[in-house]
């Protein structure tokens, strides 16, 4: 699959890396590393995100290359840790898919749960067997093919690798994840500096440091305490997303109180639309599996779904917490079987 890989780029001059409309750490630090690898092969690289990046993740250098209008001329595309249509509304909305689908395209994806999968790749990697992260596909793949990793192309890998391992404290992290970050250590990644430059971007205005505050104080329990949740309205969407995107601002927090499991941020807009950002603990690896029961899709630990069927909030919330606490439930009862 890698040669395949490599003789598509060959052929190409003009490449285009795509996002989802929900970039993180992976997503952006994939589409970055591509950036330099591919432009080492002196290939074109433009960047592509249906949404403005996220003001917490703009430590990362060349956020500011990533393009929210999809360029017309390019002759592949490659699409970084996301494989179903789900997660590009975008490019729906727009009609630009046609675009996308009328060249060759390569899906690069470690989630291995997803609804309304990407159908038309001319090559689709999705491994989620012993790579962390998409960058840790991408650093693979590269290997194989004997492309140069630069001390930038490094430094971008390790992020997406600490971006969806929270530090390499979950058990994504495998014995393959050490390795590589040890193999990008030799390459010039520096993982000391790499998390300064993320603790000095995250400090946040004393407006975002109270709004905190606030979420932390509208944090609800369900299911016995092991499920914490909180839900961020639309008029607090307009005020402090360009700030600080309340999410991330929250969410592992509500990891650390004792006994949670599980975090939800629900968000709701006035088109009746919901989304949810769910992350869990160490142990409780069901993020994915929720998601994907309510039509989104992501891995063990992070994961998300967007409903705009016309189901009120409160009905997706409900059935959302329900099916929460059933996997966690059934997760506890495989552990004691075993």
């Amino acid at each position: 699959m890698a040669q395949k890989i490599k003789q598509l780029v060959g052929a190409a001059q003009r490449i285009l890396v795509i996002q989802a409309d929900n970039p993180d750490a992976d997503s952006l630090g994939s589409s970055l590393a591509l950036e330099h690898i591919l432009g080492d092969l002196g290939k074109d690289v433009y960047m592509y995100c249906g949404v403005d990046i996220p003001t917490y993740l703009r430590y990362m250098n060349g956020w500011d290359r990533v393009l929210n209008k999809l360029p017309s001329n390019f002759d592949l595309s490659f699409i970084v840790d996301a494989s179903t249509y789900t997660l590009f509304d975008q490019l729906e909305k727009t009609g630009h898919w046609g675009w996308v689908k009328g060249k060759p395209c390569v899906v690069l994806d470690h989630h291995g749960t997803a609804q309304n999968p990407l159908d038309f790749a001319t090559i689709s990697v999705v491994d989620d067997r012993d790579v962390a992260s998409t960058g840790q596909l991408i650093f693979r793949i590269a290997r194989q093919v004997d492309w140069r990793i630069s001390p930038e192309a490094a430094e971008h890998i390790m992020t997406s690798i600490l971006g969806d391992t929270q530090g390499l404290m979950n058990d994504l992290t495998q014995p393959s994840t050490y390795r590589a970050m040890a193999d990008l250590t030799e390459l010039g990644a520096n993982r000391a500096k790499l998390e300064e430059q993320r603790r000095e971007y995250g400090r946040m205005p004393e407006i975002i440091y109270r709004y905190r505050g606030r979420l932390i104080e509208r944090t609800e329990l369900a299911a016995d305490g092991t499920i914490a949740f909180v839900t961020v309205p639309q008029e607090e969407i307009n005020e402090y997303s360009p700030l600080y995107n309340p999410g991330p601002l929250v969410q592992f927090d509500m990891l650390q109180i004792q006994g949670v499991r599980l975090s939800l941020v629900f968000k709701t807009y006035d088109n009746g639309r919901v989304t949810a950002a769910i992350r869990s603990n160490n142990g409780s690896p069901i993020a994915g599996k929720l998601a994907e029961h309510m039509g989104g899709g992501g891995h063990a630990y992070a994961a998300g779904f967007k409903i705009e069927d016309g189901r009120s909030y409160a009905d997706v919330k409900t059935e959302c917490l329900r099916h929460a606490t059933e996997l966690l439930q059934g997760l506890d009862q495989t552990i004691e079987a075993n």
